[in-house]
């Protein structure tokens, strides 16, 4: 365990350093909309098709619904897909409160409100927490070779989210956001060491997170305006794709 406890700390702090350098990264700047971006977001797609859908049923078999609320309302049978869908809305619904927000501040020429931006920060910091939490306490503490797919893949998929962060909040992500986002990533980790969540509720904890990362996923990619590169997406896709079946 005390192994497996140092590894997750490495891979959390390779979290964190994207979240603080990515700043930095340029080449995720550039216009039209950088290759490697459509590449992440290839992976991202994959990762989700290939590892956390199938990975949602798992988790679903090992429920237990004796005892569980959600039995009274029928819904036992489905609590983790269930968990999956309010994640998936819930930052869909962040997503539009933001834009919007910030469409109607530009058509008045008002500054960004601050309290759209810590309330669009604060739940990617959830978002981040989980993220950690479950590289210790999740299905991807099995092995090595396990943990360091779900850390390639999200490592991707925060360089997006960072792209996108940073397009939306200008300098106050640089200022304030990359380092709340950063600082979740360690506190995730280290009460993954300090606490073990009752299985039920990691299941759903980790449901939610990925219906958050199917809709931040599609959110980078689908809409035109993005400029995604086709070729670099399904590069991205079947490289990832090609490496979780060669493993």
């Amino acid at each position: 365990m005390r192994l497996l406890i140092v590894k997750s700390l490495l891979f959390a702090l390779g979290f964190t350093l994207i979240h603080v350098f990515s700043k930095y990264m340029k080449f995720l700047h550039i216009n039209p909309r950088s290759k490697l971006l459509s590449v992440a977001g290839g992976i991202s797609v994959a990762y989700v098709f290939m590892h956390l859908l199938p990975e949602l049923n798992s988790h679903q078999e090992k429920l237990d619904h004796t005892g569980f609320p959600s039995e009274a309302f029928g819904l036992a049978e489905n609590n983790v897909y269930l968990s999956a869908m309010i994640g998936l809305t819930v930052f869909y619904g962040l997503e539009k409160m933001v834009k919007t927000s910030k469409r109607r501040l530009e058509k008045s020429g008002n500054k960004e409100k601050t309290e759209i931006f810590w309330i669009h920060i604060l739940s990617f910091s959830v978002y981040n927490f989980i993220i950690a939490y479950l590289l210790l306490r999740g299905e991807n503490s099995k092995d090595t070779t396990t943990m360091f797919l779900y850390f390639l893949a999200l490592s991707f998929h925060f360089m997006s989210n960072d792209h996108s962060l940073r397009q939306l909040h200008k300098q106050s992500y640089d200022k304030y956001g990359r380092w709340l986002l950063a600082f979740s990533i360690m506190v995730g980790w280290g009460t993954s060491v300090a606490f073990e969540i009752n299985e039920k509720v990691i299941s759903m904890l980790f449901a939610f997170l990925a219906g958050g990362i199917v809709l931040n996923v599609l959110k980078e990619e689908l809409p035109e305006e993005r400029e995604s590169n086709f070729i670099a997406f399904a590069c991205g896709v079947i490289l990832y794709t090609v490496l979780l079946l060669a493993i």
